[in-house]
């Protein structure tokens, strides 16, 4: 039922369900739409902003792979869904902050959708490359 959400990540795009009788956005993937129970879903493409809902930093390793400290969030974004996700980069986080998404590869060419503290669009415009 993800694939599509996948698939989207080869070419760095954030998407997210969106309901065709209703037009509610939703994220993770499911069946059914939850505002109005509609079957109709498609994917669409979000802005990649958001703010920090809520985050816990964790310092202690759940299996071999995970490099600790690093930050969990859920982020709200713009256009509503909630993502549980990783925050990056060298911030003191806290709620509310504005973010955008960043993506770090995977082993088979798909992209892990994190987050880093959003930048104004002069800061944006002083750091391309």
């Amino acid at each position: 039922m993800s694939e599509d959400f996948w698939e989207a990540t080869r070419r760095r795009r954030l998407v997210v369900q969106r309901c065709l009788a209703c037009g509610h956005r939703q994220h993770y993937p499911r069946r059914l739409c939850t505002a109005c129970g509609g079957t109709e879903l498609e994917y669409a493409p979000v802005s990649g902003l958001g703010v920090v809902d809520s985050f816990t930093v964790v310092h202690r390793a759940p299996a071999p792979g995970f490099e600790p400290p690093y930050t969990v969030a859920r982020v709200r974004l713009a256009e509503g869904p909630i993502l549980l996700t990783h925050l990056v980069g060298d911030t003191d986080w806290a709620c509310d902050l504005p973010v955008r998404v960043a993506w770090r590869p995977l082993p088979d060419g798909r992209h892990l959708p994190v987050f880093r503290l959003a930048r104004t669009d002069q800061e944006d415009s002083a750091h391309e490359d």
